[in-house]
C-alpha cells in the first residue's frame, strides 16, 4: 500500500463534511460515505481509507464504509473526432489516428456523493 500525505488533508475534509451533515440531520452514526474520485486526481483509495480509519475514531463516522467510484478521464481528438477513456499516464497521441491535438475532460473529480446515516 502506498501512503501519501496529501490524502491526509483531503480525508480530514471528507470527515468534516460528513460529520457536519450528519449532525445537522440528527444522525446517530454514519454508516457509509460514497466518494467519486477522478482517475487523474492523484488520490489513492487505500491511503484515504487508512487516514479515514484513523481520523474517524471516536466520532459518528467510526467504522463507516467508504465506497469509492472512479470516474475516467475522457480524451477527445481534434484531428479525427474520436473519444476514449484514459488514465495516468496519459498518452500524447490518439490511439485511433496518431494525432497529437487532444483535449482531456474530467478525471479530476473528488467529491462526497452521498452519506448513509442511521437516524436518531
Amino acid at each position: 500500500m502506498i501512503i501519501t500525505v496529501h490524502e491526509l488533508a483531503v480525508t480530514q475534509g471528507i470527515l468534516d463534511v460528513t460529520l457536519d451533515a450528519a449532525n445537522k440531520a440528527g444522525a446517530r452514526r454514519i454508516i457509509a460515505i460514497d466518494l467519486v474520485i477522478g482517475e487523474l486526481s492523484g488520490m489513492v483509495d487505500d491511503s484515504i481509507q487508512f487516514y479515514f480509519d484513523f481520523l474517524s475514531r471516536d466520532t459518528l463516522a467510526e467504522n463507516a464504509a467508504l465506497r469509492f467510484r472512479r470516474e475516467p478521464a475522457i480524451v477527445g481528438c481534434w484531428d479525427c473526432g474520436g473519444k476514449f477513456e484514459a488514465s495516468a499516464p496519459l498518452s500524447p497521441v490518439c490511439p485511433q489516428c496518431g494525432g497529437a491535438r487532444l483535449q482531456v475532460t474530467g478525471g479530476r473529480e473528488f467529491r462526497v456523493e452521498s452519506i448513509e446515516v442511521a437516524e436518531s
